[in-house]
């Protein structure tokens, strides 16, 4: 790393228009074809932020979601938006990321949970989170409906609640991909 990376936890509501800003500018960049509602998905929670000077290389955020699980609603932490620049990656910057937020998680929600694809995937069971292995379902506007392609792709951080890997998990209502 050429400078030093500084991380900070903010609120969205206390994010200025540049750093809103420059949030999205980072997700497209590193999420090419992101959608706006994609883009939606990460606000209203807390956003952890890497930067190198007065440049964004990196952004994690942790929103409250309702998971079903086990005939109960928990209060789960789901992360949403975990990038870091191409010219930053392979330096820890992610681990950084995700200390922060599971800090959040493990201070104020009975659970964390994120959608991976594989190469996310290493860093999240590197860090102590673990693949859901039963099936996931969302609620809809129809009820409660199987999403198989999203079985496999979940990954948890227990805190405090027993959670049957095997079993059942259904997400709430959102626009957009459900989990």
């Amino acid at each position: 790393m050429s400078g030093v990376i500084e991380t900070s936890a903010v609120h969205t509501a206390d994010l200025d228009p540049g750093a809103t800003k420059a949030v999205r500018a980072l997700l497209v960049e590193v999420f090419e074809g992101m959608l706006e509602q994609d883009l939606d998905h990460c606000m209203g929670g807390i956003h952890a932020l890497a930067r190198e000077g007065d440049d964004l290389i990196g952004h994690a955020s942790v929103v409250q979601r309702q998971l079903l699980h086990g005939g109960r609603v928990l209060r789960a932490g789901y992360v949403e938006a975990v990038a870091v620049r191409a010219d930053h990656r392979r330096r820890g910057i992610g681990g950084l990321l995700m200390a922060e937020v599971e800090r959040v998680i493990r201070g104020a929600y009975d659970l964390g949970a994120l959608s991976a694809g594989e190469e996310g995937a290493l860093l999240y069971a590197s860090r102590g989170w673990q693949r859901w292995q039963g099936p996931t379902s969302a609620l809809t506007t129809a009820g409660v409906e199987r999403t198989p392609d999203d079985d496999g792709g979940i990954f948890v951080l227990p805190v405090e609640v027993p959670l049957d890997l095997t079993g059942e998990i259904t997400c709430d209502l959102r626009s957009g991909d459900a989990w």
